[in-house]
């Protein structure tokens, strides 16, 4: 049997680096993107001596940076005839308001509009792929953003980076959903995940009160091994092989937010994706 393929974001670190590894050694195919080539070629050494196939393959990309997801999705397609499985797992978060290289709030480019732009440029490797999914990682984060103020998402007014944070996460999960309802009867499923609050570098820099406050609770956190289980269970479990367009956490589906289910938050959210990301342009380039 021909192994499956699966790319990661984010997949030198954190809980991305722990599904890259389980993965691996159940017989995936493993594409790394990662923004720091530095931390990820140790990282890949390490999946290739637990990979069943040995192939673990390393694509540089900046999320945050559309002309470099532009190229990685180039690159990803002329090295692959297929792709089975797209984890969309990097995310960060930042105190300080910082802006793209293409000008847009660098929280809501990172963690919403380069995952999207990015699975739609892999959309048609996914549509060649065996049982071909989606996986994105959201967060319970997404509940402290009741809903969007569509105009001051790539613009904020006043930056507040808990609100930022839990707005792009909101984002995740209504991009997810309304991916499965896009692609519904192509065989291709999309959901999206909480992982738990887990143990990783997420917010260490972090100087602000909430910062503070996430440094002194780190210690109960859970291990990035415990917070990679769902994103594993979603790219691998044969139980939810047809299961599409759901929010789970603890391998179980569980009920967003109200904004989260809203149609009309996912079908503007959508809209301006396309208009700040120029995907339909751009899926004719690559």
């Amino acid at each position: 049997m021909v192994s499956r393929t699966c790319l990661i974001t984010g997949a030198n670190s954190g809980i991305g680096r722990i599904t890259a590894l389980e993965l691996a050694k159940k017989g995936f195919n493993i594409i790394m993107l990662c923004r720091s080539l530095e931390k990820a070629r140790p990282v890949r050494q390490e999946i290739k001596q637990v990979s069943k196939t040995g192939h673990v393959d390393l694509v540089w990309c900046d999320l945050a940076s559309q002309s470099s997801v532009i190229q990685a999705a180039r690159e990803v397609n002329d090295r692959y005839d297929r792709l089975d499985v797209l984890v969309n797992n990097a995310g960060l978060y930042i105190d300080t308001e910082q802006y793209s290289p293409e000008g847009i709030e660098l929280t809501f480019a990172t963690n919403h509009l380069g995952p999207f732009l990015l699975t739609n440029l892999l959309l048609n490797l996914l549509r060649k792929g065996h049982q071909p999914r989606i996986v994105t990682v959201s967060s319970e984060a997404h509940r402290w953003d009741r809903g969007f103020i569509f105009d001051e998402l790539a613009k904020p007014r006043s930056y507040d980076g808990m609100k930022a944070y839990g707005a792009s996460k909101l984002a995740n999960i209504l991009f997810a959903r309304e991916l499965a309802d896009r692609l519904a009867g192509e065989g291709i499923t999309s959901n999206s995940l909480h992982p738990g609050v887990v143990k990783t570098n997420f917010a260490q820099s972090a100087k602000t009160l909430q910062g503070l406050i996430f440094g002194l609770m780190r210690p109960f956190f859970i291990s990035p091994e415990k917070g990679a289980e769902t994103t594993i269970y979603l790219a691998a479990s044969p139980e939810i092989e047809n299961v599409t367009g759901l929010y789970f956490a603890k391998n179980r589906p569980k009920t967003p937010s109200a904004a989260a289910q809203s149609q009309y938050n996912a079908t503007q959210l959508w809209a301006l994706s396309e208009e700040l990301t120029q995907v339909k342009k751009h899926l004719a380039t690559v």
